[in-house]
């Protein structure tokens, strides 16, 4: 790939770029071969010619998509006030009043026979899908598949003959600072080239699901971009462009394409079998901190804790993992994070057996296990709403908070205040305010949700279980600035409509 990096020279010294691409061989070859690349340039020029020559190559099998919803609602979606963030999606979703809805986006073809990749938001309740080629020919496109979960879409066209296709590279491969360019029809302008570099790698945005870790690259991206290709300097596809980051719904110099090794899976899967297939462990997840593997004494702050089994037959239910467990090892390799684990999983086919290492709290101290277990399948669920979701809105009424342990407003758990806050039958100390000011309201879970607040019940620290008010607040001022600590805290989670395990991890301050 052609990296532009400083070096010891001049900063032109280190441009490498690859030769002229050749042109397509067959139509049913895909247009980039992969060749090798030429010796290194000293020009910007170069560079230019190079960023043409792939373009050329490669824009025959960008496709611009026009999808036509199967409701002309009479209902208009409030448009995005100045300042407010939007991604593609919302463009796409946005309704006019009374009259057909038309989505716009892009997409590109992958097999000679006409099997195209888009985004799911683009033609997500389209009555009939239009595809544009290069030539000027437009196709009714068949949806063969889609994936909620990565939001993506398979589709097929028939052009009677064999069509210009492109291939996947390998994402792992991209780099920050890599070359890119970004091709497709914002707009509504078919054929728009933008180049970029790639900014940063395996980005998590507030938006995405667990299997959605995008490449973000800093080459414009705007509305109608959405499912055309990242294209790396050999010509290759390294991603399928997906969101913006914005204040005002256009470009912002900040774009995320979710990465070919993700989109090439979930296109060989839809064509196969008409959907994806994603192993299932039973276990929520939290991701291992700092905090957390000074307090239990691990070597790194490397794994994923089992917060939570909700069924006792599922896969994680059958090998005998408590919450608390610490998975750090997924079929030999080594687990990073809760994220990461997840994405382990689901790319693992279901049914398959695979084997894990986890730590297990004991009074004898941590001990080490390993266990075999059989993958379930997971279902394909809608996303929670708002109202759904873990995050809380701190008390504030204008009113000075006393000082608490951690800045909480803590009480016994009462049988009425377990009533309450549906919480029967456990123990600990109940969370009833927390102080804004304090610096333990700024603490967050991994899903980006605020970790305490009214109605949590705090069960554990540091591996002591809680019982009582005077007695947690004396542990609590014995901990010095710098220390770490580790709470485990229970509360209802309305998705699952049973009482979950969070662990809250922060340094204190």
């Amino acid at each position: 790939m052609l990296r532009f990096r400083p070096g010891k020279g001049s900063l032109l010294s280190q441009l490498s770029v690859l030769g002229v691409l050749v042109a397509i061989l067959e139509m049913s070859s895909p247009i980039v071969s992969g060749q090798s690349r030429a010796a290194s340039v000293s020009s910007p020029e170069k560079l230019s010619v190079s960023f043409a020559s792939i373009a050329k190559a490669v824009e025959p099998a960008v496709v611009s998509i026009d999808a036509k919803s199967k409701v002309a609602d009479g209902t208009t979606k409030a448009e995005t006030a100045p300042g407010d963030s939007e991604d593609i999606l919302d463009f796409f979703r946005r309704q006019l009043p009374r009259r057909p809805v038309y989505a716009v986006g892009s997409g590109f073809i992958v097999d000679a026979a006409g099997y195209i990749l888009t985004n799911n938001h683009v033609i997500d309740n389209a009555a009939r899908v239009s595809v544009s080629l290069e030539s000027g020919e437009e196709f009714v496109a068949k949806v063969i598949g889609t994936d909620v979960e990565t939001d993506l879409a398979v589709l097929k066209i028939d052009a009677g003959r064999p069509l210009p296709f492109l291939k996947f590279g390998d994402s792992d491969k991209a780099e920050v600072g890599d070359w890119v360019l970004a091709i497709g029809s914002p707009f509504g302008l078919s054929k728009t080239v933008t180049a970029g570099i790639i900014s940063q790698v395996r980005r998590e945005t507030p938006s995405a699901s667990a299997f959605q870790q995008f490449i973000q690259t800093d080459a414009a991206i705007n509305r109608g971009n959405s499912g055309g290709p990242l294209i790396n300097m050999d010509g290759e596809v390294i991603g399928v462009n997906s969101q913006i980051a914005t204040s005002t719904g256009d470009y912002n110099g900040i774009g995320f394409a979710l990465p070919a090794r993700d989109s090439s899976n979930v296109y060989k899967q839809i064509v196969a079998g008409g959907h994806v297939r994603r192993g299932y462990l039973g276990a929520t997840l939290e991701s291992v901190k700092t905090e957390f593997a000074k307090v239990y004494g691990l070597r790194e702050a490397k794994g994923a804790i089992v917060t939570s089994v909700r069924d006792k037959q599922s896969a994680a239910g059958l090998a005998g993992l408590q919450a608390g467990d610490v998975i750090v090892s997924f079929n030999g390799a080594a687990v990073e994070n809760a994220v990461d684990l997840i994405s382990k999983v689901a790319g693992t086919a279901p049914e398959k057996v695979v084997n894990i290492e986890y730590f297990r709290d004991a009074p004898t101290g941590i001990e080490k296990k390993s266990a075999s277990l059989k993958l379930q399948e997971r279902e394909t669920r809608s996303r929670p709403s708002n109202e759904e979701n873990n995050s809380r809105k701190l008390p504030i009424n204008g009113s000075k908070a006393e000082v608490k342990p951690f800045g909480l407003t803590l009480v016994e758990n009462t049988p009425t205040a377990s009533a309450t806050y549906k919480l029967e039958g456990l123990k600990g100390l109940l969370v009833k305010e927390v102080n804004p000011t304090s610096y333990i309201a700024d603490v967050k879970l991994s899903t980006g949700d605020a970790a305490l607040g009214e109605g949590d019940l705090i069960q554990r620290m540091n591996r002591v279980d809680v019982t009582d008010l005077k007695t947690f607040t004396e542990a609590v001022s014995k901990l010095k600035v710098g220390d770490a600590v580790v709470l485990h805290v229970v509360s209802y989670d309305p998705r699952f409509r049973v009482p979950q395990l969070k662990i809250v991890q922060f340094t204190v301050k």
